[in-house]
């Protein structure tokens, strides 16, 4: 896979959000509602419901799910009390996983997330053991053959990017968490195309995984990205594109 967010390649490269647009739904629905509950239901004064809202856009998500999602989060409207937590652990080869979840039933969702990393031949691990690895960055990524790569550098750099780089046929622009908002709209506003744009979880190494492993892997994410109480998650996985495809 060519880049540093592995997962997210693939996924974009599966087409796995539209196969799958009912439940990308739901997870940003619940995204909203705890953003605007723990933060307000003002965007402009709320970066995390801002950002949610933004994500619900690039989704198509009708601008209707996301205003009573808002209305649930503030009290206007009844809805659940969904708890955060971030679960950690190893899959096949030793490859690191990062899990969001947002759930009405932590027990329930220990439950789950153990019995998927254990049917797929990985282990839950201590809160941690893994979450070191990572770092919290904004993440664009372009096809290669779609854009001009002065442009996007230019553009990237000057509205503050940390770094734009040139992985096999891809560009990826990296910025710090607070300034991706920003360079997403000097971006957008240059009508230069990307394939995702995210704040994400990248990690500082990458594990190589092929054949078997790699196949239990792929397995392995998708069961967790299915399972209702995960909103996100990362991993440090190296996966063959030729095995994704």
């Amino acid at each position: 896979m060519s880049g540093h967010n592995k997962w997210s390649s693939i996924k974009h490269k599966k087409g796995a959000a539209d196969a799958k647009r009912g439940k990308v739904f739901t997870k940003l629905i619940k995204e909203i509602t705890v953003a605007a509950r723990s933060g307000g239901g003002d965007p402009d004064a709320n970066p995390r419901l801002r950002s949610a809202i933004l994500a619900a856009k690039s989704e198509n998500m009708p601008k209707d799910n996301s205003e009573r999602a808002v209305k649930k989060g503030t009290g206007e409207l009844d809805g659940v009390t969904y708890e955060e937590a971030n679960y950690e652990g190893y899959g096949p080869g030793g490859a690191a996983v990062l899990i969001e979840s947002l759930t009405d039933n932590k027990n329930r969702a220990v439950a789950d997330i153990r019995y998927i990393f254990n049917k797929a031949g990985g282990n839950m691990g201590e809160n941690g053991c893994v979450s070191w690895m990572f770092d919290k960055k904004g993440y664009l990524e372009f096809e290669k053959s779609a854009v001009e790569e002065e442009l996007l550098m230019e553009t990237a750099l000057e509205a503050g990017a940390e770094d734009v780089r040139e992985v096999d046929d891809s560009f990826e622009v990296i910025t710090a968490p607070q300034d991706f908002e920003a360079i997403k709209t000097a971006i957008d506003e240059k009508k230069i195309p990307y394939i995702g744009a995210e704040i994400t979880m990248l990690p500082q190494t990458t594990v190589n995984l092929a054949g078997k492993e790699a196949e239990q892997m792929i397995r392995l994410m998708d069961n967790l990205e299915d399972c209702d109480d995960v909103q996100k998650v990362y991993t440090n996985a190296d996966i063959p594109e030729d095995l994704v495809e």
